[in-house]
């Protein structure tokens, strides 16, 4: 008895083997999304679908064989077959599961922004173009941006370390104030304040994930994931122990976060030219297509530079999310500072502090001591909803929980990000 457990990121893909016997983990494996030659955000795939239905038909159809070719790696190095596979269970945001579907996606792609359908949905394998033996299950999706991956966020991590010691199982929302963030594209938040669950997606973009920098890539072997500026010297550590060759979200994070402490960067946004910093560090200060661009490495092969763009895009992605979290707040008539835990996800790399988090605008100072990282969190809310007996059930009554909240033209989250668009002073 196994099943699989699918994360439908719009950067990233990943799916997990699982024994339903013990509800062990067996085996993961993940890759980009191989729709990104449409665009990096939904925004860019959903005005593709929208404009070509062959568009539309190309996406859906490069995310299933995607999704067959991972998962069926996974049968084979276990050594089972597709027959062995009972269960499979989907989680994405609203675009990403309508485009799998092969859905029309006008109703997301103008306002008032909904998707075609809030409930779970089952299907058999063979409507995808699968082993017809194996039922699947998609996520519901409250509305809006936010998906069934939020939902699975929320049911994998809801019930730990939030002080009501009863899990989603028995209540379905813990009484407490907790923040789960998603640090994804999408950008989607959940605020747990009582009863209620307001969530919403902020269009943060692809730069937490290394997309839309001039050298980010996907947390694997060569990416750069960590960088420190000690004295007038850099170093960067790298996955895998090679040479790198991009520089992965939290990394990028860390970077800027540096370079605010270290004077480099002013709170504008501005990178500093080099006769403007007095030490050595000025030489890593050059000038790169008409822009100032700070140099991370440089050997024989690559030159690898964070650039003044790819500080901007970092500054939109940091202020849309800072405002959205604002909304919430403001929605649900809670302080910030009054959370009692942040629960923080993503596919941005393997480690982001909170305390770079301060640094750039997203947090205050209070949410750094209280921000635990959820690896793999909505994938690990497919997989723990799998090992439930109940059907899924308690995954629609989680959903039915869910109050969105929209931004797109709310003037508060125009004003919110306007007055977070600056990094903080250092």
């Amino acid at each position: 008895m196994y099943a699989l457990a699918i994360d439908l990121g719009t950067t990233t893909l990943a799916v997990s083997l699982v024994d339903l016997r013990s509800g062990r983990r067996l085996a993961v494996a993940g890759s980009l999304n191989p729709q990104r030659r449409f665009g990096a955000d939904v925004v860019s795939r959903l005005d593709a679908a929208v404009r070509s239905e062959e568009a539309l038909r190309e996406m859906s159809g490069l995310a299933r064989a995607e999704l067959w070719r991972l998962s069926d790696g996974l049968l084979r190095d276990s050594g089972l077959v597709r027959s062995d596979v009972e269960q499979i269970a989907i989680a994405g945001n609203p675009a990403m599961q309508h485009i799998l579907l092969g859905l029309p996606v006008r109703s997301l792609a103008f306002p008032p922004f909904r998707p075609l359908y809030t409930q779970g949905v089952r299907l058999n394998g063979s409507d995808l173009g699968w082993d017809p033996a194996a039922a699947v299950y998609l996520f519901p999706m409250p509305g809006g941006f936010v998906g069934g991956d939020t939902v699975a966020f929320l049911f994998g991590t809801g019930d730990r370390g939030l002080g009501t010691g009863n899990g989603f199982s028995q209540s379905p929302v813990p009484s407490s104030q907790a923040l789960f963030l998603d640090l994804g594209t999408n950008g989607e938040m959940a605020l747990v304040a009582g009863d209620d669950i307001w969530a919403t997606a902020a269009a943060a973009g692809p730069a937490f994930e290394g997309g839309n920098l001039s050298c980010g890539m996907a947390a694997l072997p060569g990416a750069i994931n960590s960088v420190t500026i000690a004295g007038e010297r850099v170093h960067c550590t790298v996955i895998g122990n090679v040479p790198p060759i991009g520089i992965c979200g939290s990394a990028a994070i860390e970077v800027v976060s540096e370079l605010l402490e270290k004077g480099l960067l002013e709170s504008s946004g501005r990178l500093r030219d080099g006769g403007e910093i007095p030490s050595n560090l000025a030489a890593r200060i050059v000038r790169h297509n008409d822009e100032n661009a700070f140099v991370l490495h440089r050997d024989a092969r690559h030159l690898l530079l964070l650039t003044q763009g790819d500080i901007r895009q970092i500054q939109l992605a940091k202020s849309a999310i800072r405002a959205g979290l604002d909304v919430l707040a403001e929605r649900a008539r809670i302080q910030c500072q009054s959370m009692q835990e942040v629960v923080l996800t993503g596919s941005f790399g393997t480690v982001l502090r909170p305390e770079w988090l301060k640094s750039v605008g997203i947090f205050d100072s209070a949410m750094v001591h209280i921000t635990r990282f959820a690896p793999e969190g909505a994938l690990a809310g497919v997989e723990r909803a799998l090992t439930e007996k109940d059907g899924f059930s308690v995954v629609e009554r989680l959903a039915e929980r869910f109050r969105v909240v929209p931004l797109s033209g709310t003037p508060l989250f125009e004003t919110k990000f306007m007055e977070n668009i600056d990094f903080p002073h250092p």
